[in-house]
């Protein structure tokens, strides 16, 4: 997207011990469209939002080399599950999992601490103990959603896909009601079009980055919606 973020991009890799830096090579098909990793500045700025914290549990639709459940993770204590359907990328998602763990720098389980990376929202260690992080091969709309309560879209598929991806969500809501955060990134406006005919999904803040580069794009932000749990 940006030349100017790929240098502090790579530190954050160095940093991290993974390897998630550049777009995805392969062609898009119609709906299931070409990995490109968020921003660390940007996974930054969300991660100090506090709406992701120890006892979250965090899906990264379109989760590609894994750099934002990895990363969101080891700043906020989250558990993560990274979904995406291309086996090479979540092979690569798996080695950088896999990195983190040699290196010392992952979190055994969820609400313990990393060194070096102190969560930005508080909390007490929770008692159910699961794992970390995880990578999954698979179709999104396959995915059936339980307790998950943060999901995360960067431009991973086209509207048909994401319809069917909150019409799961919104029925695993029903069943469990819960607060749910749903984060767009660089959002598109056919989707904002497409949340605002649920009744139940509802506008909750802006995480502006336009600053980050320049102040020249306006999508350059991370729209936050909710569905309640006092609903």
């Amino acid at each position: 997207m940006r030349d100017l973020q790929e240098q502090p991009d790579r530190e954050w890799d160095e940093k991290l011990g993974i390897v998630t830096a550049g777009a995805d090579g392969d062609a898009s098909d119609t709906v299931n469209f070409r990995y490109e990793p968020t921003p660390y500045a940007v996974l930054d700025r969300l991660a100090e939002s506090s709406l992701i914290g120890p006892e979250s549990v965090l899906i990264d639709y379109g989760c590609g080399r894994g750099r934002c459940s990895l990363f969101l993770h080891a700043v906020t204590g989250c558990r993560a599950i990274g979904i995406d359907h291309n086996p090479v990328l979540v092979r690569e998602a798996k080695a950088n999992l896999a990195r983190m763990k040699d290196a010392g720098i992952l979190r055994q389980s969820t609400g313990s601490s990393l060194p070096g990376l102190s969560p930005t929202a508080g909390g007490e260690e929770p008692a159910k103990k699961e794992q970390a992080v995880t990578f999954r091969r698979m179709r999104a709309q396959d995915y059936r959603v339980t307790d998950e309560d943060a999901f995360y879209f960067f431009n991973p598929f086209s509207e048909v896909i994401l319809k069917a991806v909150l019409q799961e969500i919104i029925g695993s809501w029903y069943e469990n009601p819960r607060q749910i955060y749903l984060f767009f990134y660089y959002p598109k406006d056919e989707d904002v079009a497409l949340l605002s005919m649920y009744d139940e999904i509802l506008f909750y803040d802006e995480i502006d980055c336009t600053d980050l580069y320049g102040g020249r794009d306006d999508r350059e932000r991370v729209l936050v919606y909710e569905l309640s749990a006092d609903e």
